[in-house]
């Protein structure tokens, strides 16, 4: 069982986090170590070439390696990225995303994930994202550790 609810997710994105709110997420799937977020299209996230920019899907995989780590280490707000790399496979479609992430490694204070992010409907990835996450020590109050 995921040790945070989607409620609890969309609380913080409400709260704290103007720039994944603006991406308007909707979590498909919650489990220990993965995540299943879709990302509704909207035109402003489309670049010049009639593509959806980079930062856009940058955003959309950050977030849901946020929500990944949260599945197995609860309401951390202060978790933040360390590392981010994506590699832009083919043009996406002017349709909604679908950000399917995994847990790779959970330590004590680095989290590993992967993204993989596809057009809705489409069998083959328009990015694969890595990302490692810093966990705060466990000593301090829940959400500011």
């Amino acid at each position: 069982m995921s040790k945070i609810t989607k409620t609890e997710i969309f609380e913080i994105v409400a709260d704290s986090l103007p720039i994944a709110a603006s991406l308007s997420p909707k979590i498909d799937t919650l489990k220990p170590g993965r995540a299943r977020v879709r990302m509704p299209y909207k035109s402003e996230f489309v670049r010049p070439g009639g593509t959806i920019s980079g930062p856009t899907m940058m955003a959309l995989a950050d977030f849901t390696m946020y929500v990944v780590v949260m599945t197995l280490i609860g309401r951390v707000e202060l978790a933040v990225t360390t590392n981010l790399n994506i590699n832009f496979l083919r043009k996406p479609a002017p349709k909604d995303l679908i950000a399917d992430g995994r847990m790779l490694k959970l330590g004590k204070r680095l989290a590993v994930m992967e993204v993989t992010i596809f057009s809705k409907g489409e069998k083959d990835p328009v990015a694969h994202v890595t990302g490692t996450y810093s966990i705060p020590p466990s000593n301090q109050p829940l959400g500011v550790r």
